[in-house]
C-alpha cells in the first residue's frame, strides 16, 4: 500500500502515544478501533474520519482539533464552510427581486473587492447571473470622462444615460 499525505498525522499520534507509555495494542482497546487499523493509521497507510481521531484523541487524551489539524481535515471543513458562506452570499444577492441586474453586479463586485482585501481569494474571475452562469468582467474604462456617475433611470429601471458631474 502506498503511504497517503495525511501529513505527520502518524508520526504525531505514534509520539503522543509512546509519551502516553501506551502499546499500539493498549491504545487501540483504548479507542475502540482495531489494532492493525492504528498501525496502518501510524504508518500513513490509512487515513481515518473524524470520528475515528476523536476516539484516539480522547484516549490519548489530547484535543482531537489537534489531530484534525494534522490530519488535513480541518482546514478543508473550514475552505468549505467558507465556500458556502460566500455562495450563500451570492445567492442572496441575485435572488434579492428589489434590485436590478447592475445593482446586483456592483453589490457582488464589491463583495469580492472586500474579500480580496481581506486576503480572501475571489473564488471565480467573474460574477454569476441568476442561473450560476459566470459572466466575465468588463474592462476597467476608467479615463479622462471618471467624473460620469450614472444618472437618471427609465420606468423599467434601466440606465438613462450617465449624468455629467459640474467639474
Amino acid at each position: 500500500m502506498a503511504s497517503l499525505n495525511v501529513g505527520n498525522l502518524g508520526e504525531y499520534l505514534r509520539e503522543q502515544r509512546r509519551n502516553a507509555q501506551l502499546s499500539l495494542r493498549q491504545l487501540a482497546d483504548a479507542a475502540g478501533v482495531s489494532n492493525p487499523y492504528l498501525s496502518q493509521i501510524e504508518r500513513g497507510l490509512r487515513k481515518p474520519s473524524a470520528e475515528v481521531l476523536q476516539q484516539v484523541a480522547k484516549a490519548l487524551r489530547i484535543s482531537a482539533e489537534t489531530l484534525y489539524v494534522r490530519a488535513g481535515i480541518l482546514d478543508a471543513e473550514r475552505d468549505r464552510e467558507e465556500s458556502r458562506q460566500q455562495g450563500s452570499t451570492r445567492a442572496v444577492i441575485l435572488a434579492d427581486p428589489t434590485l436590478n441586474e447592475r445593482q446586483k453586479q456592483v453589490l457582488l463586485q464589491i463583495y469580492e473587492s472586500f474579500r480580496k482585501e481581506n486576503g480572501f481569494e475571489i473564488a471565480r474571475a467573474g460574477t454569476a447571473d441568476e442561473n450560476g452562469r459566470v459572466a466575465q468582467e468588463a474592462p476597467d474604462t476608467d479615463d479622462a470622462h471618471s467624473t460620469d456617475t450614472p444618472g437618471p433611470r427609465t420606468a423599467d429601471g434601466s440606465d438613462a444615460g450617465p449624468r455629467r458631474n459640474a467639474g
